[in-house]
């Protein structure tokens, strides 16, 4: 199992950015790079890229409405070049309140745009001639008609950069297990993950277009202490902004995933309460079973049952946000644990 952090959209991106530099000398696998409304992911991508050494950089996520698949292609394969070969392409769907709230874009087709954004950046990467019929009809037809197949000008570090790919519902998860390298789920439970999520798993599995088994990425808020329990409750004001707020009352994609947990009335609270604008009763509304099978905070016995729950739970990449007194040191702690 791999280890990773994500690069929160909020605060100081400088700070949060040294702090991934240290922590990658506490053994480090891989940083996530998120984007929503904030500082766009290429730019902090490429700052990572000259600040370390071995460190995996990737995108979590780039929304697919809010580039061209060839700029997609074009952005991965720049970082690719300029960090040595390391770079992840994270990229999801997000949702109608991001995309055509923020990008004025219509929010249409999510899977159809997917299946397709991946295979373009693969055929481009491979420096294929490019032309496609669908979603994104390449040349552009209805245009000055000067529009001509192309090809990347220059040569990528690697023909297939993997990509990953965040997604909740069941035919979104069942297209990420056919045709990506990763999957990038989010407010994952271990001890509830398979109920939710097995089936659709299982069904992309079995028509699997990739060679290598798929990467599973999850994980949550990490601190290894006697005295630590409390930092759970750093969550709950971010998973109240999920499950209350991000999104419409009836199309909330993080609301319907605590609900598929089991969470059905608590999930109604906290949506009523965020969208009322009782935001510190929304937080305070999340259950504390749901932090803590979120989370992997408390003493070092309880924190490594943790880490077997992931494990056991097909988690392949175990990605931690410290929050700890000590970050470097509870990762340096869970890189040992790894092996």
């Amino acid at each position: 199992m791999r280890l990773s952090v994500p690069l929160q959209y909020a605060g100081d991106p400088i700070r949060l950015m040294e702090q991934v530099v240290a922590l990658e000398r506490a053994g480090l696998d891989a940083v996530w790079v998120a984007e929503a409304y904030g500082f766009d992911a290429p730019t902090l991508m490429g700052y990572l890229a000259a600040r370390t050494e071995r460190l995996l950089i990737g995108s979590a996520i780039l929304p697919i409405y809010s580039r061209t698949p060839a700029l997609i292609a074009q952005t991965a394969a720049g970082l690719d070049a300029v960090s040595g070969g390391r770079a992840l392409l994270g990229l999801g769907a997000s949702g109608p309140q991001v995309i055509e709230g923020w990008h004025g874009v219509r929010y249409d087709k999510p899977l159809g745009r997917t299946r397709e954004v991946v295979d373009l950046c693969r055929r481009i990467w491979r420096r294929e001639v490019i032309s496609n019929d669908g979603i994104y009809p390449l040349p552009l037809p209805g245009g000055t008609g000067l529009g001509k197949p192309l090809k990347l000008l220059t040569r990528p570090v690697r023909d297939s950069i993997p990509i990953y790919v965040a997604s909740l519902g069941d035919k979104n998860v069942e297209l990420t297990a056919e045709i990506a390298d990763g999957w990038l789920p989010t407010l994952f439970l271990p001890e509830k993950a398979s109920a939710v999520w097995g089936k659709a798993l299982a069904a992309g599995r079995a028509r699997r277009t990739v060679e290598a088994p798929l990467d599973v990425v999850a994980g949550g808020l990490l601190a290894i202490g006697d005295d630590v329990a409390g930092l759970r409750d750093i969550a709950r004001a971010s998973i109240a902004l999920y499950v209350g707020g991000m999104g419409a009352r009836d199309r909330n994609f993080y609301n319907d995933l605590m609900r598929r947990y089991g969470y059905e009335d608590e999930a109604r609270t906290i949506q009523d309460l965020y969208l009322a604008g009782r935001k510190d009763e929304a937080a305070a509304a999340v259950p504390a079973e749901f932090l803590e099978l979120s989370s992997l905070v408390g003493p070092a016995g309880h924190v490594k049952e943790r880490v077997e729950a992931y494990r056991e739970a097909g988690v392949t990449m175990l990605n931690v946000t410290p929050v700890g007194p000590d970050p470097v040191a509870d990762v340096r702690t869970v890189r040992e644990w790894l092996g």
